[in-house]
């Protein structure tokens, strides 16, 4: 066997780094998501004053907002062909979900059905997957 050979337990150490890499790279998407969140948001309100939308195409607008924001953060926390993408987009949707559910509750004061805040973590959690399916290898 030639002194060159690489073996499977000498390329480990280079897996430690991205998995402890992947914290950093989480809160950066989770800041970009957030990011284009407010951004989309203060576009919409100023857009409302003009356009008068019903309340049907407010929920519509929300949704949207809500998909782009996860999609662009999956994007900059994985890039275009990341290792393992779908399941960090999972995650950063899954907290991204949590983080916009826990504030709405906290500053809202109103108490929604369970199920609605359930339905909000599971749009997040798929959204982040697909996205992550989208740019990702994996």
């Amino acid at each position: 066997m030639p002194a060159t050979y690489a073996t499977p337990a000498a390329a480990r150490p280079a897996r430690r780094r991205s998995r402890r890499s992947r914290a950093p790279r989480l809160l950066r998407g989770l800041l970009a998501a957030v990011g284009v969140t407010l951004a989309c948001v203060l576009l919409f309100a100023l857009l409302m004053q003009w356009l008068r939308p019903s309340d049907t195409a407010v929920r519509v607008v929300n949704q949207l907002v809500k998909l782009a924001s996860i999609f662009a953060g999956v994007w900059v926390m994985a890039g275009r062909g990341g290792d393992r993408s779908l399941m960090w987009g999972a995650l950063l949707g899954l907290v991204y979900m949590a983080l916009g559910v826990g504030l709405y509750a906290l500053l809202s004061g109103q108490q929604l059905p369970f199920t609605a805040y359930l339905s909000d973590l599971a749009m997040g959690v798929a959204g982040g997957g697909i996205a992550g399916a989208i740019l990702g290898r994996s």
